[in-house]
């Protein structure tokens, strides 16, 4: 696990930038705290950070060339089948000088070209230079559990796994008003767009090949559908459990001291289980919450913990140490991001890297396998149940009831109010209602009109057509594929490399091992969700093998408590930095009534959204803190044209 970033020079005016890459490189020292290096070769750069994971000689030390002095790579991430794959690449006659998985991945793209994507399980982002080829050659893994952002103009093509690190590049960006708009409904920006408009992310299952100017981007790898006769749900259930026992001995291999995050669901109880078989003396990682027993689920996870012998250690945290965390973790982002359940996630991360460099994650089971309530949700409002018609009766009285994560009651109103409202809708416009935080016309009215134009409307609903373009009526698997490319690389997977990798700690995701999605999505709907259960066929999988109390109980979402901290902790902040009136206007384009009231509300309500609130917040730290220096639009074409 590392971080990555180089430069291709396409002329001398390109060469320039050369001598921001030792900068762009040290931007990422959190990710790789062990070692840092460069490589030049007159047009081309790469700099990487090393958080040593895999034999840990200086040999394996990055960038590595081969004997040839032909292929240079640099490379974040892990091979889990290295050995099978060296093997035989030894058999063809390959002499390998490391122990490291970094070699055999550039050896097997030197005898393969792309081709050695589809040989790979593991997750990755890496660029290789072909000094003989003069081009680059970068890919990322499958599902985007590891980042990759580029920009390239009439003279370089730059790369790195961070934004802050690109923008050391001292390049000419313009904001991207249509992702703004779609940030503040989703509270992420989704692939392949980025905060500026010039610098884009690479997306999961792609690749790019960069010669002379020209890029070329490619998609190698595509979900499988659903088999026409699948195995029968016992045989699956079996079929199931090999692959993710398969997928947990792999993500085993360290030679460095790995242990395993424990939530107490299904998915991390899951993992923790099956790898407590391959180490016995295994570290699990839970969080607790001090001042909100209701949201409390480490009593689950230390049932867990008892049960398979693990070596658990609990951080209970107070609602003071996550306010003041929310503050330090927004360091690490370099475009807004949204997501206040990075907050537990950053403090977690920190903790367990006292103890380990690795940790395995449940993450993804949710999506592959029908984990959230809102999948409930689309399987009754396709059945068109008795709570469906309830909720589409009641909708004016849910409307003004009390609505809260953080209470029973308030929560059940939350969740009938939005089944009652899906209801309304489209298969495609219910899949984006329900994965938003505010509605259009919500989002739009933060804004000045002629900021937010019609331009940038209809740039923003053509981006949203596309991210819904697969969804229809037919069954649940489309809302999972959909939820697969949108939320959980562009929400999920990016709050968990960013969170973990600011504290240099490596985070492996069994459940995201391909042939255990692939098997998902080979599996027909009824067997991951009906109208009692959700994540079906994992409960059933593991239901004698995890203790009992895990199952049939309430999955509660917990929204971190930054309401209360708005008032108290945060309150300074909030009012005389980035919400001040005076920073409001400076900024140029926020309507002036709307804020002052959402600033209103921040400080002396408890009537609002605090997840929107935390959106706003959020932007306005990137852009008081992390905004690189930006350019407009017209300033931009006049650079082009010169």
């Amino acid at each position: 696990m590392c971080g990555i970033t180089g430069i291709f020079a396409f002329n001398e005016i390109g060469r320039f930038n050369m001598v921001r890459m030792a900068e762009a490189t040290a931007q990422l020292e959190h990710r790789g705290p062990d070692t840092g290096r460069l490589f030049t070769d007159y047009f081309v750069g790469m700099g990487h950070r090393r958080l040593s994971i895999i034999d840990l000689s200086s040999e394996a030390n990055q960038p590595m060339t081969d004997t040839s002095g032909r292929y240079t790579i640099v490379y974040n991430g892990e091979i889990f089948n290295y050995e099978a794959l060296r093997s035989q690449l030894v058999q063809k006659g390959v002499k390998f000088q490391t122990q490291s998985d970094t070699e055999v991945l550039l050896q097997l793209y030197i005898q393969k070209k792309e081709a050695c994507l589809d040989d790979l399980v593991g997750f990755f982002a890496f660029a290789i230079y072909d000094a003989g080829e003069h081009s680059f050659f970068i890919a990322r893994d499958r599902f985007g559990i590891k980042p990759l952002l580029y920009y390239m103009d009439n003279d370089k093509f730059v790369f790195s796994s961070e934004m802050k690190s690109l923008v050391q590049y001292n390049l000419p960006l313009t904001l991207n008003k249509s992702a703004i708009l779609t940030y503040f409904q989703l509270h992420y920006i989704p692939a392949p767009n980025t905060i500026y408009t010039q610098i884009k992310k690479l997306p999961p299952a792609h690749y790019l090949y960069v010669r002379k100017r020209d890029l070329e981007c490619k998609r190698y790898y595509e979900l499988p559908s659903e088999e026409s006769k699948p195995p029968s749900y016992t045989d699956a259930q079996m079929q199931l459990r090999l692959l993710i026992r398969q997928a947990v001995e792999m993500r085993m291999v360290s030679d460095v001291p790995l242990g395993a995050f424990l939530s107490g669901g299904i998915d991390s109880s899951v993992i923790v289980g099956v790898a407590s078989e391959f180490k016995k003396d295994l570290h699990t990682f839970s969080v607790g919450y001090k001042d909100e027993p209701l949201f409390d689920e480490t009593h689950y996870a230390e049932l867990v913990a008892k049960k398979f012998g693990t070596n658990h250690h609990v951080f209970s945290l107070s609602n003071h140490d996550i306010l003041k965390a929310a503050q330090e973790m927004l360091k690490f982002q370099g475009e807004p991001f949204a997501d206040s359940s990075a907050i537990p996630f950053f403090l977690l991360s920190q903790k367990a890297r006292q103890h380990v460099t690795v940790a395995l994650s449940g993450d993804g089971g949710d999506e592959t396998w029908a984990g959230y309530n809102k999948y409930a949700g689309e399987y009754k409002l396709r059945q068109n149940g008795t709570s469906v018609r309830f909720a589409k009766a009641g909708l004016g009285l849910l409307k003004v009831l009390p609505k809260s994560r953080n209470s029973f009651l308030g929560n059940k109103f939350r969740q009938l109010h939005r089944l009652g409202e899906a209801a309304q809708f489209s298969p495609q416009e219910r899949y984006w209602y329900l994965s938003s935080f505010a509605k259009e016309n919500e989002a739009l009215e933060l804004f000045k009109p002629d900021f937010m134009d019609r331009a940038v409307i209809d740039e923003f609903q053509k981006l949203k057509k596309e991210l819904v373009a697969n969804i229809d009526g037919l069954g649940i698997n489309d809302v999972l594929r959909a939820d697969v490319h949108l939320v959980l690389p562009n929400d999920m997977l990016h709050k968990a490399d960013q969170m973990s990798m600011a504290s240099g700690l490596e985070v492996r995701v069994p459940l995201l091992d391909h042939r255990v999605v692939n098997f998902a999505f080979q599996m027909p709907a009824n067997y991951k969700i009906d109208g009692n259960m959700k994540k079906k066929i994992l409960q059933d999988a593991y239901k004698t093998f995890l203790p009992p109390e895990l199952y049939n109980r309430p999955k509660q979402g917990f929204d971190v408590p930054l309401m209360k901290g708005y008032k108290t902790l945060l309150r300074s902040w909030i009012e005389t930095e980035l919400l001040s009136d005076d920073f409001l206007e400076a900024q140029g384009f926020w309507d002036m009534n709307t804020m002052r009231a959402w600033r209103q509300r921040i400080l002396n309500s408890t009537d609002y959204d605090q997840n929107r609130a935390w959106a706003i917040l959020a932007f306005q730290y990137w852009w008081k803190h992390q905004k690189a220096k930006t350019i407009t639009e017209e300033e931009y074409k006049n650079l082009q044209d010169d």
